[in-house]
């Protein structure tokens, strides 16, 4: 069964709606299932559903500190993650290096 895609203000008036009643009386009203309407929800409080001008209240508003600590375990994660793929690529670089180099023994003494 092919998947139903829902354009963007369709979205934003779901999730509107949502905040509103609630996301289960919602979802029934517009007849979308309660986990995709949670997911529009989840998506707008993560800032990948922007709502507009507006749109966020006082309580559901992260703080300027909220932010900057979500972003600067966002930048140690990201971080991290580099430093293991660049050890990754060490290893893969050296391992390389050697099969060559054992290829090229091989191939002289058959010679």
């Amino acid at each position: 069964m092919a998947q139903k895609r829902y354009d963007q203000d369709y979205k934003i008036q779901a999730v509107k709606l949502a905040k509103e009643i609630g996301i289960n009386k919602a979802a029934k009203e517009i007849g979308v299932a309660p986990s995709t309407v949670n997911g529009w929800v989840k998506a707008s409080k993560e800032g990948m559903l922007d709502l507009g001008i507006g749109s966020q209240s006082p309580d559901s508003a992260l703080t300027l500190t909220e932010e900057l600590i979500a972003l600067k375990k966002q930048v140690k994660e990201q971080n991290k993650e580099i430093k293991r793929l660049k050890e990754e690529n060490e290893f893969l670089e050296e391992a390389s290096a050697f099969f060559a180099a054992s290829r090229l023994k091989s191939a002289r003494n058959r010679e």
